[in-house]
């Protein structure tokens, strides 16, 4: 009796350790970009995303799951949809893509997305970016925003580097040489940092933050811009020349996104 008393305790204590480490573990992100032409085809991905995919993923404990659109959608050239899906462990979205298959909810919401034919398709080209949270920041924060959610800004941004060792320079930075704490500091409202492990513009990483209104937006980075710590910081011999390429996107949520 001892031995299957000492036992259960031992199995205990390995599967809390294990909990324990998922809870610590860092997060994956699946960001998948739709390129659409026209009104037609933003809502047919708009319809899919809200009454069929979002439910569909809350429905496999996928909460959190973020939707945005272009600020300058309107008049861009290449108009896209964002939608940004964190995952516990990194083979979760195909676990779930398996049983959305199944899902007869989800396949007849979303019928007229997942039947169009040839000669209506729902969007231009999609792409799928999977991320890695950074060792600092390994889970997603939801913003503390409280203003319109029709006016509120979320900035992605994309730093491309020249090299493999200058992209994990990079991402020392932001870990260890202190850009992650400087944008808590100065109340950034970062959503996510991530390391891209499969794109189409690698070597990158990609992180998101956000504001009220666009004011509130230029306001934070005229003073992360004049920051002394920031100063500090970029003036490093060692962070020198780490990013060849920045993108900068300004995006808003849509309506049915979860925040």
């Amino acid at each position: 009796m001892k031995k299957i008393y000492w036992l259960v305790l031992i199995l205990v204590a390995f599967n809390s350790a294990n909990t324990l480490y998922a809870q610590k573990g860092r997060e994956f992100y699946q960001l998948t970009v739709y390129h659409f032409a026209n009104n037609d085809q933003e809502k047919l991905i708009d319809d899919f995303l809200k009454n069929a995919y979002l439910p569909a993923l809350h429905r496999n404990d996928i909460k959190n799951v973020g939707v945005f659109k272009l600020i300058a959608n309107d008049t861009a050239v290449d108009k896209r949809i964002y939608v940004l899906v964190p995952l516990k462990k990194i083979d979760q979205m195909e676990e779930v893509s398996g049983k959305l298959l199944k899902d007869k909810n989800y396949l007849e919401t979303g019928k007229d997305y997942i039947d169009a034919p040839f000669s209506n398709t729902p969007y231009m080209r999609m792409e799928n970016i999977l991320l890695k949270a950074f060792e600092l920041a390994p889970k997603m924060n939801l913003p503390k925003l409280s203003g319109p959610k029709t006016e509120r800004v979320f900035e992605l941004r994309s730093y491309e580097s020249g090299t493999e060792k200058l992209y994990r320079n990079k991402v020392e930075m932001f870990n260890q040489g202190g850009e992650i704490s400087l944008f808590e500091r100065l109340k950034f409202n970062a959503i996510f940092y991530g390391e891209v492990l499969s794109g189409s513009r690698m070597p990158n990483l990609m992180y998101m933050t956000s504001f009220e209104n666009r004011d509130d937006r230029d306001a934070h980075w005229k003073t992360f811009g004049s920051d002394p710590e920031w100063k500090r910081l970029s003036a490093l011999p060692q962070y020198q020349k780490n990013v060849s390429k920045a993108d900068i996107i300004l995006l808003h949520p849509t309506e049915y996104s979860d925040y």
